[in-house]
């Protein structure tokens, strides 16, 4: 038997708003709920209205929705049952409703394989602590939860990311210049917006980050694309292709996607010439917790004393990114453009996970996470490393980040490469699309975080093994021979 079903009154406003002028009441009733019965708005079982409310809301007589009613029992669309009501019949005429014209939805995505860009791999004890800390927050929920927030973000939160970028990264700032964002990629779309106007010109590193050159040239900025070298973006070479240039950005701790660092000379030269040519510097310090050997060099925004840096940075890569939770430190002159924007936008962040992780800043529970997440990275680099090296023996383990460049000779070792990646189940991007202006360099673009060091092994092998039978040769990407 059809399953029954209630149908009360706010849902028969919405079904026959209003029935046609002209003509008997009775039959203009009894066409708008057939036509309601075939095209499967109506469903089997489902109960029809008193026909004294149906009466008053469509403002007929009783005796029309009666004879209404009569109509569709002896047509065969519904059914009177004594003392429960009239309800549609549990098998009817149907008629195709005419379908929209859109696109079917793709697939569900599978996991990414190992190798893939911007993984995180699920740390235990802090999938826990940080259950515990939410679980906090909803049992004790604060007053700011519900009501609309600061469009820099919680207070608490800002108080621990400032403190934290002090000792961590030498960021000289207060948490009155920490925006929070939803990553590094708002935080750069809300500081260009604001701050310049299309048609700017403004420097990025070649090869550069896409979704960094995206954003610019989607709010129509002139790119020029300075190059990279073993030093990291050349500033020199900036001011000679583009010397007006309003802004730059830059990936000073760990160049994407060649992973050097930006050498000392050039961070000087950099803020040196920011401060002469009235320019920004954005500096994204996207993965600067991932160091292996030696110190970090001081963030460029510590180095700044005229206040030309934006530093941006994310939880992302130390955390995990469905966190959705990035900042930015802004210099005192752009606070009121940045934020008067964020407040047009989305007003705020999210409170509830700003609390949380506030608290795992401020217990200490974030310097041990990073402890444990360095050895678990560290792993899977060298797995990787190990894999890949039969077949590139020029290769080498970066001190930093959490990718690493595999280097091929030409163009067509990198179409090889890159379909023996997809064969294989390893994941990467072609290294050459991510240049703009300067000679392409070639290779495979291979992450080594969000993986098992014997799962990113295995991948890395396999693909190894089909690889080197094509006899295609390595290349460091940096010193091409």
């Amino acid at each position: 038997m059809a399953k029954r079903t209630q149908t009360n009154m706010p849902d028969w406003s919405a079904l026959i708003p209003v029935l046609p002028e002209g003509g008997p009441r009775a039959r203009a009733l009894y066409a708008e709920l057939r036509r309601l019965i075939e095209t499967g708005a109506l469903r089997p079982g489902a109960k029809l209205p008193p026909t004294r409310a149906l009466a008053a809301r469509l403002g007929l007589s009783r005796g029309a929705a009666v004879t209404a009613f009569e109509m569709l029992n002896a047509d065969g669309f519904a059914e009177s049952r004594t003392g429960a009501g009239t309800f549609v019949a549990a098998r009817v005429p149907r008629v195709a409703a005419p379908a929209p014209a859109l696109q079917p939805l793709p697939p569900e995505p599978g996991p990414p394989p190992p190798g893939t860009l911007g993984l995180t791999a699920p740390d235990a004890r802090t999938m826990r602590i940080f259950r515990t800390l939410l679980n906090r927050q909803l049992a004790r929920p604060a007053a700011t939860h519900f009501s609309y927030g600061d469009p820099l973000g919680g207070r608490a939160l800002r108080e621990e990311v400032a403190a934290y970028l002090r000792t961590a990264r030498g960021v000289r700032c207060d948490p009155g210049q920490v925006l929070l964002t939803s990553g590094t990629q708002q935080a750069l779309d809300l500081v260009i917006r604001a701050v310049l106007s299309p048609g700017d010109p403004v420097w990025v590193e070649d090869p550069c980050y896409p979704m960094a050159r995206a954003a610019f040239l989607g709010a129509g900025m002139a790119l020029t694309g300075v190059p990279v070298d073993g030093e990291g973006m050349d500033p020199a070479a900036g001011a000679r292709m583009a010397p007006a240039a309003r802004a730059v950005h830059v990936t000073p701790s760990h160049q994407f996607p060649l992973g050097v660092a930006l050498s000392m000379p050039r961070r000087l030269a950099l803020v040196d010439w920011a401060r002469r040519n009235g320019a920004w510097i954005i500096e994204d310090d996207y993965d600067s917790e991932f160091r292996f050997a030696g110190p970090p060099l001081t963030a460029l925004q510590g180095m700044d004393g005229a206040g030309r840096v934006i530093y941006i940075g994310t939880f992302s890569k130390a955390l995990f990114p469905g966190l959705r939770t990035g900042y930015a430190v802004l210099p005192e002159p752009l606070l009121g453009p940045v934020v008067a924007l964020r407040s047009r936008t989305d007003r705020y962040p999210s409170t509830l996970a700003e609390e949380a992780l506030a608290a795992f800043l401020r217990e200490g529970h974030f310097a041990a996470h990073l402890a444990r997440g360095r050895r678990r990275v560290r792993a899977a680099r060298d797995a990787l490393v190990a894999a890949l090296s039969p077949v590139l023996p020029g290769l080498r383990a970066p001190d930093q980040g959490l990718h690493l460049i595999a280097g091929l000779a030409d163009a067509a070792a990198e179409a090889e490469g890159f379909a023996a990646a997809a064969r294989a189940g390893l994941g990467g991007r072609a290294l050459s699309p991510l240049y703009l202006q300067a000679p392409p360099r070639h290779g495979l673009v291979v992450g080594f975080s969000g993986s098992a060091p014997d799962a990113l092994g295995a991948a890395a092998a396999r693909w190894a093994a089909a690889f080197g039978s094509g006899g295609a040769r390595g290349q460091d990407p940096l010193n091409p021979a």
